[in-house]
């Protein structure tokens, strides 16, 4: 079939789909606002309306689109920390799946031209249940040990500096594109000992990946979706080359010395570096910029140019109060019971992880951003039980870094222009962030 009418196919079907998701949220129902504007540029409404749902039905909202949701703290934690639920189904297939015949009829057309534009969007460890999820998990926590996030903070103060100069030197700046992306990009590319970055490029290829946690919004998004992919995967397949050839101290040299032998695959070896440069800088980028906002909204910026010292609370009152990533799913690998609610087998679960943030069960007055808060009752910001996210300490890091920095060298920094929101549902963070350095 022509590729034009691969793609008239793809583009109605996205369209019908958005169409019936948006009917439903014109209507009221919750869950399907969170997947559309205008709700989704602030979903804490909707999100107390979840809990307070949740509350008359024992913990589990039921939407009519089918998908149950979690939103309070002791819900979303249950649920995160049962091992009865996974990131796939109860036979392991991925949910959803368009190559898989058993699963078209609550997805894409596996018969459709269409979806050969989406190359699936293997993100290893966030797609894996164990025991397969605990084996790559064991081989890149060595990453993540107190000894190379001390190098790593070097790392990211220089990296800082250098940018808040450049930034100086012109008075008004974008923090996201100029500070709050490049940052992070370039400690992953030390991480991965990744030569010659280009950082828009890899930027670019975030944000193409990271949409795609939403599902494929357009046929321009789904070939943006596959260059990326085939990008990403084609670099590290060159590095893995080159890292065989010439070993070093870097964290593919480390994997290529598993792969020779045998305790990963190739694909696994790629999609794991993949995950680890995607996911390492779409957090902390979307970290600093809502960090930042939240303090210049609330007028808390002023007490941490006073004392730059309040940085690491400031971050973890940002992953409380406005988290980068909003929620995850689960499903159910045999029936469950939760909050007196019955779940069965392969039953999905929206975990609202930024719902839990502002429960006021679990954090009292909590719609009011403090960065001196003692934060009393963990956040789920960077989710729990098994999938806890490998690499929260470096996001925590980078995030303090940057706002020390800040607050240190531009004390008294203000918004510049309006502010561009990411309009998206599972990730929330400025795209564009016009500040000043008065």
């Amino acid at each position: 079939m022509p590729q034009w009418r691969a793609d008239l196919r793809l583009g109605t079907r996205i369209a019908v789909m958005r169409a019936g998701g948006l009917a439903l949220a014109l209507r009221g129902d919750p869950v399907a606002r969170l997947m559309h504007k205008p709700w989704r540029l602030d979903p804490y409404p909707t999100y107390a309306r979840l809990r307070a749902a949740a509350a008359e039905t024992g913990g589990v909202a039921r939407s009519r689109t089918g998908i149950n949701a979690v939103a309070t703290h002791e819900a979303c934690t249950a649920v995160l920390r049962d091992r009865r639920f996974g990131v796939r189904l109860a036979d392991g297939r991925m949910p959803f799946d368009p190559t898989d015949d058993a699963s078209s009829a609550s997805g894409p057309d596996p018969t459709d031209p269409g979806t050969a534009l989406i190359e699936p969007i293997d993100l290893s460890l966030l797609a894996l249940d164990a025991p397969d999820h605990t084996r790559l998990r064991r081989l890149a926590q060595p990453t993540f040990a107190p000894k190379r996030l001390a190098q790593y903070r070097e790392t990211a103060r220089a990296v800082t500096g250098r940018l808040l100069d450049d930034a100086a030197s012109r008075g008004t700046f974008d923090l996201t594109t100029d500070l709050a992306a490049p940052l992070p990009i370039s400690v992953i590319a030390e991480l991965l000992a990744i030569p010659d970055v280009d950082t828009p490029r890899f930027a670019r290829w975030g944000r193409a990946l990271g949409a795609a946690l939403d599902g494929v919004r357009s046929v321009r998004h789904a070939h943006a979706l596959s260059r990326a992919t085939a990008d990403l995967r084609a670099l590290f397949a060159d590095l893995v080359e080159r890292r065989r050839a010439d070993p070093g101290d870097d964290v593919i040299s480390q994997l290529v010395a598993a792969l020779d032998d045998d305790t990963l695959t190739l694909d696994e070896l790629v999609s794991l570096a993949q995950l680890l440069l995607v996911a390492g800088f779409e957090t902390t980028t979307n970290l600093v910029g809502n960090a930042v906002r939240a303090l210049q909204a609330t007028g808390t910026w002023d007490d941490l140019a006073a004392d730059p010292g309040l940085a690491a609370g400031a971050v973890e009152e940002t992953l409380r109060f406005d988290p980068p990533v909003q929620l995850t799913a689960r499903f159910a690998h045999e029936d469950v019971e939760i909050g007196g609610r019955r779940l069965r087998r392969d039953s999905g679960v929206l975990v609202l992880l930024a719902s839990a943030g502002r429960d006021p069960a679990a954090h009292p007055d909590p719609d009011r951003f403090d960065p001196r808060r003692e934060q009393t009752t963990t956040h789920l910001a960077f989710s729990g039980g098994a999938h806890y996210c490998l690499g929260a300490a470096l996001a925590r890091m980078e995030g303090e870094v940057a706002l020390e920095m800040l607050a240190e060298r531009m004390p008294r920094l203000r918004p510049a222009g309006r502010i561009e929101p990411r309009v998206a549902t599972v990730l929330r963070g400025p795209i564009h962030f016009p500040v000043r350095a008065d």
